[in-house]
């Protein structure tokens, strides 16, 4: 009977040994963190009489003082660079990039200064001309003469001093090719009214190329066409000789006259490559032309009569379709990106 009473006080003993935990009173602000981990080993572990450890006091002092340093919400966060374990990256190693850029650059005043960038629409151009020459192979067609056609082979050689400026020449050979049109042979014959009509042999041009217009398209899908557009002016020498239509019994043209003649004229690009475009051009030869006279002279074949005195300014308005090859076909570079 007397062992079941102890075995009784000692079963109470055991469940009034959490309450006794829990009834300990709030320790101070600094060990708040402390205390959970003493609570939570004590159903583990009886505690331990209070004289059996003098060191204890102490222990709890030091684990107690570890938490109040990273515990407290008000405390101010680590600083940048800190690798979570409380160290910062500049204390381990000074000389890591950052370290060095933070103590050189005051971010804050970088932050005030006003910033002056130069913004391109296109950032980097498909083809750079500068410095390399320009090979235009065309075909060219009379746009404003209904009475004669004047077309020939052309070829056209510019050097680009700069991204947007060339200087360079061109030629058109029009021998054997110039022909009256179905036009003017009706309006003789039906109305019986001769139109002068010239013959061209040839004309040269050193002209000035400039590019203020540069862009892009899509097309065909997702393929992206490049162009530019181009104006120029030159002037040159063509030569030309009348045709006779008055009297042609009488009068034979053989001798050719030079010409000075100003050309101005627009051009479009679409670029394929970067080397490789096709070309469409048009241009105006302003010139004074000498034609054939009107009237017969009671002498029809003295020479001096078959021309008009007064030379007729002309304009010839040229269409010219062709390819341009850029050399060389590669480049570098030297414009920002």
């Amino acid at each position: 009977m007397k062992q079941a009473r102890r075995w009784l006080l000692l079963a109470a003993a055991l469940m009034l040994l959490p309450q006794a935990a829990l009834a300990q009173k709030k320790k101070p602000k600094g060990s708040a963190a402390a205390a959970p981990a003493a609570s939570s080993a004590a159903p583990a572990t009886p505690a331990a009489p209070a004289d059996a450890d003098a060191d204890a006091p102490a222990a709890g002092a030091a684990a107690g003082a570890a938490p109040a340093a990273s515990g407290d919400a008000t405390a101010t966060p680590p600083p940048a660079g800190d690798t979570g374990g409380g160290m910062d990256i500049c204390q381990i190693t000074p000389d890591a990039p950052q370290c060095a850029a933070a103590k050189e650059i005051n971010f804050g005043e970088e932050a005030k200064k006003q910033v002056h960038a130069e913004v391109y629409a296109v950032q980097q151009q498909y083809v750079i001309k500068a410095q390399r020459f320009e090979i235009m192979p065309y075909w060219e067609f009379t746009l404003n003469d209904q009475f004669v056609s004047h077309p020939g082979p052309g070829l056209a050689l510019n050097y680009y001093l700069t991204q947007v400026l060339a200087v360079g020449i061109n030629g058109v050979w029009y021998g054997g090719l110039n022909g009256p049109s179905d036009f003017n042979f009706q309006n003789r014959r039906s109305a019986r009214i001769a139109v002068p009509l010239n013959d061209y042999q040839l004309s040269g041009d050193v002209n000035l190329t400039y590019v203020p217009i540069y862009g892009k398209f899509a097309g065909f899908g997702d393929f992206i066409f490049n162009y530019d557009a181009y104006v120029l002016g030159g002037l040159g020498l063509i030569r030309t000789q009348p045709i006779a239509i008055i009297d042609p019994d009488n009068r034979k043209f053989t001798d050719w006259n030079n010409n000075l003649n100003f050309d101005v004229g627009l051009g479009f690009r679409i670029f394929f490559t970067r080397w490789l475009a096709a070309t469409i051009e048009v241009r105006d030869l302003i010139y004074l032309e000498e034609t054939e006279a009107l009237t017969i002279n009671a002498d029809p074949t003295n020479q001096k009569y078959w021309t008009n005195p007064n030379n007729q300014l002309t304009n010839d308005v040229q269409l010219q379709l062709g390819i341009s090859l850029f050399l060389p076909t590669s480049f570098e570079y030297k414009l920002p990106k």
